[in-house]
């Protein structure tokens, strides 16, 4: 299946090289989504002048009939071919490049020149015969509506009777025809490469973090997967389409950690959901005060009437108690003095948490967590959240996921993988759906652009997910940002990426940081944390609204859907940061210019790539906010003025508009 590399097909008559999408040389399949426009190139030439053609030979999952699409050639001189393709099924595809030589090519280029230089009918006489027999085989390969057309303009070549230029026309205008269905020779195929297409949500999807247990029940209790799911339609109702759970499991009683992490809990503290295992059982459990199975189901049930998806967590690490821990002590590291050794990230102590060994029982610890990860598939997960997956081996997670999807294909899983870019790479090349990323950590206009740049040129494998938050992360723009700055990083998040999260919380502007730490004080990972979301929204202090906005626009613009479509623009003001996504078969563009400044007004001057907006240079465009509903007569150079208190972003969409822009009419926001 997916598991080892491509087919190499040794050297052909017709070079081949370049072949992309490839990941590691064909090592991995490069990823797409149902429906995604997918870019293919290589480069491909051959000795002296004659003409050649290259095309894009794709198959299919199992049983589908293959697809041959004509590549364009690209820059003069450079022997660059491309094509698109657009899979329409979920499952492995592959594909490879067809290079040949076009043999009715180099017989017009041959004629024209021959004509331009003069050359008459008996100069030509070889040639035209030649053409004749070329359009005999062509006859053979167009449709059965053309035949005729071919065969009648052969017929033309060998008429002597007629002057030249009544001879050679109907051939030349075969052009666009036998384009499409050419005359091929010396047929050169590449070596074989796969793309792993996922359902639409693994590169387009909003998700919302939340701890069921602080939602709380009847009686200000503990909160129940039952009395969660009414939050579950306000939640929809931001424009979110995966609720992402914390683990669900029973947590464990030793070593539990109290609130903001104190090393002694008190009575009543509910310790860390990530603390996972207790007497009453392991990863396939469920803690018992958030309900039973069928109450875990039924939430799932209502979540999908809501219009979400329940992602849950996966995450591969035992508190002391955990059954695992005395059942499989071998799965562990032991210390010297007989202690299993607990989770360390230094200075970081977790005492409350002991980490996996995957090497002293590999094959025992990989058949658990896929009996675990399926148990949860049959309960209708079909999305995992997987909690630190840099600390496991990467070999592990290759046979993981490509097992699970092996049975259950729509299974997406993303990585929390805050790491080096390299194993955060790495684990999007062997498996993972979708990946946390460094988006928090880049403050700066340029900053955003530098890293988004190297996310576009990793798009082949890797789909990065945007969170201005997590429980575990506060960052100080947040702290001192006030409300707009929350508003800044949504718009960042929800438009840059076609995935994006908050933590709950985030629509209520909760910012006060444990002193001297990057993450929140009373920190829901070790207590309830309930909150009064009506009571926000009624007095005017919640960003839900705002969400529900963005979640809206993004809904409703084809063009936020792709990653591979971003293009920025420049702004001669460093707050700012201009991009735009266009989708062209719905003539969809999207143009965003926000402020990182939450403080201040600014104002920028724009210049816009016009061509990516799908306009030529020279034209004018109506932007609609769609923020707003205010309206601006757009060109390629504009005016733009943000205030942060005001609104300290412009969500425009393109209008193509005809003539010259009326006289008067305003060619700057504000």
């Amino acid at each position: 299946m997916t598991t080892g590399a491509a087919t190499w097909a040794g050297p052909g008559r017709i070079a081949v090289e370049d072949v992309r999408p490839s990941v590691d040389c064909g090592r991995y399949p490069a990823r797409a989504v149902v429906g995604e426009t997918v870019p293919v190139t290589a480069r491909g030439y051959r000795e002296g002048h004659a003409a050649m053609g290259c095309a894009v030979l794709w198959h299919g999952p199992a049983g589908a009939s293959p697809h041959r699409t004509r590549m364009s050639p690209g820059e003069p001189g450079l022997d660059e071919w491309q094509a698109s393709i657009r899979p329409d099924a979920v499952g492995e595809w592959s594909f490879a490049i067809e290079a040949f030589g076009d043999p009715y090519l180099s017989w017009r280029d041959a004629v024209l020149k021959k004509i331009d230089a003069g050359q008459g009918a008996e100069d030509l006489a070889n040639g035209l015969a030649e053409g004749a027999l070329l359009l005999d085989r062509a006859a053979a390969l167009v449709p059965a509506a053309d035949r005729v057309r071919v065969l009648e303009a052969a017929a033309r070549l060998r008429d002597a009777t007629r002057r030249l230029f009544a001879r050679v026309t109907p051939a030349l205008d075969l052009a666009d025809l036998l384009w499409e269905h050419p005359v091929r020779d010396l047929v050169s195929t590449s070596d074989t490469y796969r793309i792993w297409v996922d359902r639409e949500r693994a590169l387009f999807s909003a998700w919302y973090e939340m701890f069921p247990r602080s939602e709380l029940a009847a009686g200000g209790s503990h909160g129940t997967f039952t009395s969660a799911a009414r939050r579950l339609p306000a939640i929809a109702a931001m424009g979110f389409d995966v609720v992402y759970l914390p683990p669900i499991h029973p947590i464990g009683r030793v070593n539990r950690k109290g609130r903001n992490n104190a090393l002694v809990a008190a009575q009543d503290d509910v310790g860390s959901p990530w603390a996972i295992g207790a007497a009453e059982g392991g990863h396939d459990a469920i803690h018992p005060q958030l309900g039973d199975a069928d109450d875990f189901r039924g939430f799932i049930a209502a979540a999908a009437r809501a219009g979400l998806e329940v992602a849950l967590d996966l995450a591969l690490q035992c508190a002391p108690d955990h059954p695992w821990v005395t059942g499989h002590p071998e799965w562990f590291t032991t210390r010297p003095d007989g202690q299993i050794a607990y989770a360390e990230n230094p200075p970081k102590k977790y005492q409350d948490i002991y980490p996996l060994n995957f090497d002293n029982d590999p094959e025992g610890i990989r058949a658990e967590v896929l009996r675990v990860v399926l148990h949860w598939v049959e309960q209708g997960v079909r999305v995992f959240r997987v909690d630190n997956p840099h600390t496991k081996p990467l070999d592990f997670w290759h046979w993981l996921i490509w097992r699970v999807k092996r049975s259950h294909p729509d299974v997406l899983f993303l990585a929390e993988a805050f790491t080096r870019p390299a194993v955060m790479h790495g684990l999007a090349k062997v498996g993972f759906t979708q990946s946390y990323t460094y988006f928090t950590w880049r403050t700066s206009a340029a900053e955003m652009r530098a890293y988004c740049e190297q996310l576009l040129a990793a798009a082949d494998y890797m789909r990065p997910n945007f969170w201005p938050n997590t429980p575990d992360i506060l960052h100080e723009t947040l702290q001192h940002g006030g409300p707009p700055m929350f508003k800044i990083r949504a718009v960042l998040a929800a438009l840059l990426s076609p995935s994006w999260g908050i933590y709950s919380g985030y629509e209520l502007y909760e910012h006060l940081a444990r002193p001297g730490a990057e993450e929140y004080l009373d920190n829901e990972k070790y207590q309830l944390r309930p909150r009064d979301w009506a009571a926000a929204e009624a007095a005017g202090a919640s960003l839900a609204p705002y969400l529900a906005r963005l979640g809206a626009i993004r809904r409703a613009n084809p063009a936020l859907r792709w990653l591979r479509n971003l293009r920025f623009h420049d702004v001669d003001n460093d707050a700012l940061l201009c991009w735009s996504k266009r989708d062209p078969d719905s003539a969809n563009t999207v143009l965003v210019v926000c402020s990182f400044d939450p403080h201040e007004v600014h104002w920028g001057n724009t210049t816009l790539d016009m061509p990516a907006l799908g306009l030529d240079w020279h034209e004018r465009f109506t932007a609609r906010d769609e923020l707003t509903g205010a309206e601006y007569d757009w060109g390629q150079h504009n005016a733009v003025r943000l205030d942060p208190y005001v609104e300290p972003a412009h969500v425009f969409t393109v209008h193509r508009r005809g003539g010259a822009p009326p006289h008067g009419g305003p060619q700057w926001t504000t």
